[in-house]
């Protein structure tokens, strides 16, 4: 095994730029689908995982431009609720698009996620959560069929930690009336 020898030779000095964290990122792109207008997201990584939630958002009907490190979405008035699996099954991630398109739309059909392959990531978590706030489920055909006539706040207790769950239930929240 060869060795690396540092010596020391003065204070090191210079400007390193820090790229937007992914994760972050991908549930900034999916909390869109929550509001009209126009949104714009700085700081954002050219990464394979932003340019497939780029497409998913475009699928549903959204605008998106990434230019530079600047993300530009724009959110119409009308919007499809469905979330096709040629896109879902590209990245784990795409299931946060669920709650935004219950809570604003009263009805989402996503397909079941696909992505990278760190063994098992149910998302059990995430349709609990969102059954507490009033939500119902079916699944067929390797999609999840959701529905709400209306959401309504509540207190959620998850089994274990689970952000992704939890970020979930947040932005389905966000147009949720009351609670219980």
């Amino acid at each position: 095994m060869e060795r690396i020898r540092v010596r020391a030779s003065g204070p090191l000095e210079g400007r390193v730029r820090i790229s937007g964290a992914k994760n972050s990122v991908l549930k900034l792109m999916a909390a869109t689908v929550l509001a009209e207008g126009t949104f714009v997201l700085r700081n954002v990584p050219h990464i394979v995982d932003v340019d497939c939630m780029a497409d998913l958002l475009r699928s549903i009907g959204l605008t998106v431009d990434h230019t530079g490190d600047v993300l530009t979405i724009t959110r119409p008035a009308e919007i499809t609720p469905e979330a096709p699996y040629e896109l879902v099954e590209r990245m784990r991630a795409s299931i946060v698009v669920l709650g935004p398109l219950l809570a604003r739309l009263g009805r989402a059909r996503v397909a079941l996620p696909g992505g990278d392959d760190f063994g098992p990531r149910p998302i059990d978590m995430h349709l609990q959560s969102l059954e507490r706030l009033g939500a119902t489920f079916t699944s067929a055909h390797g999609y999840i069929e959701a529905r709400a006539e209306h959401l309504v706040g509540t207190r959620i207790f998850l089994e274990f930690p689970s952000v992704g769950a939890t970020e979930n239930a947040l932005m389905a929240a966000v147009l949720a009336k009351g609670r219980r």
